[in-house]
């Protein structure tokens, strides 16, 4: 069977399990959860590996699933990711009511069409025709949030990382595995339906906690130490400095206060923010970041409170591999047409599928299929098959063209790539960037 005709049936197969994958993202778009919880999910991804006869792994990094295509030899192993996670939106209209998560980010459609994958090589037995295997990864927490319940999870030796892939790298789950590749649902500029390539921010997290001391905030507030003006000084601190950030380094500094004491009859004594520094370059966070540390230390001092600053250990600055991004391109605009897919340009969000691409060729470009804002209420899907069926197609046929014929493809991107860490001086560098300062 020519490569033409592997892909073309692989294509059918998914074609023929349209409906079926459509009402799976949508099941998965009800049962939204937060990351390292990802359990209900789990469950649906473990049970449809299940169904296609697939030997699968669990419970990798608390919630992460990861099964093997095998090809006819032995080969270069492709991974294709789907993120288990959603974020908090109460007013979407799939929220969790009592969580208040949701698919705002279109991680559903993710894990949708990396099992369309599957389901297309399996079904369609295209793996018998190719020199290589294939990885199917559900992976936790992608979005960083909840930073002191994930710092917990640190604490208590059950995560290293936030982020859930860059846990899989940890634990070596990423050893057997020589590039990945995943496509994210996102909203696209009017007249395109995908974009490919671009950069993006890193970040460094930051748990900080003020203590101050407690008093009657009527009747002796002078007897107290307040830690809330305390946090208060430190974030104007930090709004001070943004004159000093670079324009090319693409600074973003967002935090949020989650504790702001306890009573309000109470001076505040102990109050909590968590925050990002996201860049373009390690350097530029670091030189930032040195900026946010100097303001919050500066809050402590006025006020007479202590300051706690504890660096965590964020994501690296996105770097899509070219030729893999080549690969699948010319799959995705045989689906969609040339001139619907745009070139990106630097984004400020942050993903950790960078951290993956510093260590192995990978790719992480967007389609479209949802309308509204991302991480907003009105974020939905208007077309299914964008969402889900055309990224599970292009996929597909990019590993058959990276497996074919003596994995030729697969082995020429290999050999050209020069990975920007090992695993081991990857996790020496975040050892190394992440301090705690009191």
């Amino acid at each position: 069977m020519t490569r033409d005709e592997l892909k073309a049936k692989v294509v059918e197969t998914i074609d023929t399990r349209r409906d079926y994958l459509v009402e799976l993202g949508t099941r998965l778009l009800k049962i939204p959860e937060l990351g390292y919880k990802e359990h209900k999910s789990a469950a649906i991804v473990a049970e449809e590996f299940s169904k296609l006869g697939l030997e699968y792994r669990k419970n990798l990094a608390i919630t992460g699933l990861k099964a093997n295509l095998s090809g006819k030899r032995k080969g270069p192993r492709v991974a294709v990711l789907g993120e288990l996670d959603a974020v908090v939106c109460p007013g979407h209209p799939y929220a969790d009511p009592v969580t208040g998560a949701a698919h705002a980010c279109g991680h559903n459609g993710q894990l949708t069409s990396m099992l369309g994958v599957a389901m297309g090589l399996v079904h369609s037995g295209a793996m018998q025709h190719l020199d290589g295997d294939v990885a199917v990864m559900a992976v936790p927490a992608e979005e960083p949030v909840e930073i002191e319940f994930r710092q917990k999870l640190r604490e208590q030796g059950k995560i290293r990382f936030l982020g859930g892939k860059q846990e899989l790298i940890a634990l070596g789950e990423f050893d057997d595995v020589d590039m990945a590749m995943m496509v994210h649902m996102s909203v696209q500029e009017k007249g395109f339906k995908a974009r490919m390539g671009g950069t993006a921010n890193g970040f460094l997290a930051k748990l900080i906690k003020y203590r101050g001391k407690e008093a009657h905030a009527g009747g002796a507030p002078h007897l107290g130490v307040n830690a809330l003006n305390a946090a208060m000084l430190g974030l104007f601190g930090i709004h001070a400095q943004r004159e000093t950030f670079k324009d090319d380094d693409s600074i973003r500094v967002h935090p949020i206060i989650t504790k702001g004491g306890d009573l309000v009859n109470v001076i505040p004594a102990d109050v909590r923010i968590e925050t990002y520094v996201r860049g373009k370059s390690i350097s530029g966070i670091l030189d930032a970041s040195k900026k946010v540390n100097r303001a919050l230390r500066a809050g402590a001092m006025a006020t007479g409170a202590e300051v706690e600053i504890l660096e965590i250990p964020g994501f690296l600055p996105v770097d899509n591999n070219a030729a893999l991004s080549g690969v699948f391109r010319e799959n995705l605009e045989a689906l969609v047409g040339h001139e619907a897919v745009m070139d990106a340009h630097h984004g400020a969000g942050s993903t950790d599928m960078a951290d993956v691409m510093k260590i192995m060729p990978a790719i992480h470009p967007y389609i479209g299929g949802a309308s509204g804002r991302g991480h907003s209420e009105d974020y939905v899907i208007e077309d299914p098959d964008l969402a889900y069926i055309i990224p599970a197609k292009a996929m597909a046929m990019s590993v058959v063209d990276l497996l074919y014929d003596g994995a030729s493809v697969a082995g020429k991107i290999l050999c050209e790539y020069e990975p920007e860490f090992t695993k081991e001086t990857y996790l020496k560098m975040w050892d190394e960037l992440t301090r705690p300062e009191e």
